[in-house]
């Protein structure tokens, strides 16, 4: 892919003034109480260092990765775990920390799961809600950045492993 492949669709100062609200959202809905962050390996771990630091209230960490079979850009619905939680998540107040929601098989799969291990509250903090490929019924409680379709790459976001470098999200233009 050539730099004429791709062009910028959100800037690293969108991005930063996306995480800053979401951050104080986040905050002034837990105001005291501690949260366990739960990352969503790998895309989110540039998102997750940023909003992490725009948390004020007490917050940890944990991280969880997963794989979906099925093409390079659509998902199959099929998802395997790869790395579970480290961190016991009963009555804790719990956000899983996306990059993005596509098609939402990944995110209800573990939704789900983590629902069954009794958490004092479930919520969903995305940076990018992709609306027009949703295929399941899922909703994110925290959305940084929403748009339609299109394939993003940047800021944690990658293809075949490449360009999650790049400090802004570039929209690719030939996938």
């Amino acid at each position: 892919m050539t730099a004429s492949d791709h062009q910028i669709l959100y800037s690293r100062d969108r991005i930063a003034a996306e995480v800053e609200r979401l951050g104080a959202e986040i905050s002034r809905d837990y105001s005291d109480e501690e949260i366990l962050l739960v990352g969503v390996l790998k895309g989110s771990f540039l998102f997750i260092a940023d909003l992490i630091r725009a948390i004020s209230v007490p917050t940890v960490v944990d991280f969880v990765r997963l794989a979906s079979y099925g093409s390079e850009t659509r998902s199959s619905g099929i998802i395997e775990f790869r790395k579970g939680l480290e961190m016991p998540i009963r009555d804790r107040n719990v956000i899983i920390v996306e990059d993005i929601v596509d098609s939402g098989y990944t995110l209800e799969c573990l939704y789900n799961k983590l629902l069954h291990h009794e958490p004092r509250s479930l919520k969903i903090c995305t940076l990018i809600d992709k609306r027009g490929r949703r295929e399941v019924d899922i909703e994110a409680d925290y959305v940084g950045i929403t748009m339609d379709d299109g394939f993003i790459i940047g800021y944690g976001l990658d293809h075949n492993e490449l360009y999650r470098n790049l400090p802004d999200i570039h929209l690719v233009n030939d996938i």
